[in-house]
Formats: structure tokens, sequence, C-alpha cells
């Protein structure tokens, strides 16, 4: 199952990429990569790296900080209590 950061990210790279008018070939491209990984991304299904991100975030001409604005915390599950439990947002 995706983890929410991820599908989050995934989200933003999509409407961000519509909004430039750009394809997920065109996208790609520019990246270096197939367009079927930029889909992977989109959907949440593969994890983007740090440096990939940093590539899209050139790509569609945005800070990487773009990408994790609006995120609920409060989604994301807190392994670090030895227990699942969900962390508030700060």
């Amino acid at each position: 199952m995706p983890h929410p950061v991820d599908i989050h990210v995934g989200s933003v790279i999509r409407k961000l990429r519509r909004d430039a008018g750009m394809t997920q070939q065109q996208l790609a491209d520019m990246v270096g990569i197939k367009f079927q990984q930029i889909q992977k991304y989109e959907t949440g299904a593969n994890r983007v790296s740090a440096s990939r991100l940093w590539e899209i975030s050139r790509a569609l001409s945005v800070p990487i900080s773009r990408f994790f604005e609006d995120f609920d915390a409060s989604l994301v599950p807190d392994r670090t209590a030895g227990e699942e439990t969900y962390r508030s947002a700060h």
C-alpha cells in the first residue's frame, strides 16, 4: 500500500505537470526516465528519490518545498512510538 507522503507528492507532480501543459512523456524526457516511471510516481506506487524530486522540481520550475505544501501530517503513522499511532499536525 502506498505511503501517504508518496501519494501526496505524486498528486502534486501530476497537478503541476498538467498546469504546465506537459505530458508524462515530456516530463520524463526532461528528467531522463521513461514515462511509465512518471505514471508510478503520480499514483504513489513508486517513491520519488530526493535527487529525482530535485530534477522534477527543476523541470517544472518549482521549489522542492512545493511538493509538501498542504500535506496533512496526521495521515502519517508514527512508528517510533512502538505501535502505529498517528502524529498530530503541527
